[in-house]
């Protein structure tokens, strides 16, 4: 009997300024030649974990600390001025390209696959694109990923029309399974137990997203569809499929976070989780059959 290839995979889900936990712990896989055939991240697992690929160890966090009060990078004056809380120029361009470099040539060399999700305002489905070279297209579907509903608009890519990832794929292990990883290290941001309740938003985004009915349903049900991602994230836990890094505890932080000293906490406790399951880690890669 042929034993079946085994396909590595690394997923990040988002949550914002939670996701320097996620930062915490890719750094130390860097740091320890950890690697993986293909990763997939959403929102803030796309924004941050490409810097996996691109193998800049300490960049996200570096960057997070040094203008998280620089009104270009996050502000309501953003907001209000260009209807994105997230500077788009300032984060998509004058960051990556001249402030703090995204080695894009790294990413291009680098063979291991990186996908990444937004939702299709149309249908309210996650669309995957599998980057390639870290360019102008790559970059806008991880601003895209990114988008955060109510505080960022659509994102026109690929003729998509696309906002945050997470409304309705929080954590892409299904799509990882189905093009065939089989073998998967997922980075949660939210400690084990931890349930969506419905949003207190709803209304707001009612009235604010009017025209894209898909969505607002998405955003409806999406409490639903993240506890049932829990649920079967465990099952694939506790089958020994998966292998799962999470934080201990809630993580506190907000999710536009300005604080340095928060931002460096949670990214410790991020490295602290990766170092505690290392030699685990490890030995769930290494296992020679599924």
């Amino acid at each position: 009997m042929t034993k079946k290839a085994i396909k590595t995979g690394l997923i990040m889900e988002g949550g914002a300024m939670r996701g320097m936990f996620t930062c915490g712990v890719i750094d130390v896989f860097m740091e320890n030649n950890i690697s993986f055939d293909g990763a997939a991240g959403i929102s803030a697992g796309a924004v941050f974990g490409c810097n996996f690929k691109s193998k800049q160890i300490g960049r996200p966090i570096r960057y997070n600390k040094k203008y998280c009060r620089d009104p270009r990078y996050c502000s309501f004056r953003s907001l209000i001025k260009t209807g994105d809380m997230y500077g788009v120029d300032f984060c998509y361009r004058e960051l990556p390209d001249i402030l703090d470099p995204f080695d894009r040539e790294t990413f291009r060399n680098n063979p291991m696959d990186f996908y990444i999700g937004a939702t299709d305002v149309k249908t309210g489905k996650c669309i995957y694109h599998k980057c390639t070279d870290g360019g102008e297209t790559d970059i806008r579907w991880m601003q895209a990923s990114a988008s955060m509903p109510l505080v960022s608009k659509p994102v026109s890519v690929d003729g998509y029309v696309l906002l945050d990832g997470g409304i309705s794929d929080s954590v892409p292990y299904k799509y990882m399974e189905n093009i065939g990883y089989n073998r998967n290290v997922m980075i949660l941001t939210q400690p084990e137990g931890y349930r969506k309740t419905k949003s207190k938003t709803l209304v707001l985004s009612k009235l604010i997203l009017h025209k894209y009915p898909a969505i607002v349903k998405a955003l409806a049900e999406r409490h639903n569809m993240y506890n049932r991602q829990m649920d079967e994230i465990k099952e694939r836990e506790l089958g020994g499929s998966s292998f799962i890094i999470r934080p201990p505890e809630a993580l506190g932080i907000s999710r536009t976070e300005n604080n340095p000293d928060e931002l460096e906490r949670v990214y410790r406790t991020g490295r602290r989780a990766a170092e505690e399951a290392l030699s685990s880690l490890k030995a769930f890669l290494d296992k020679e059959e599924l």
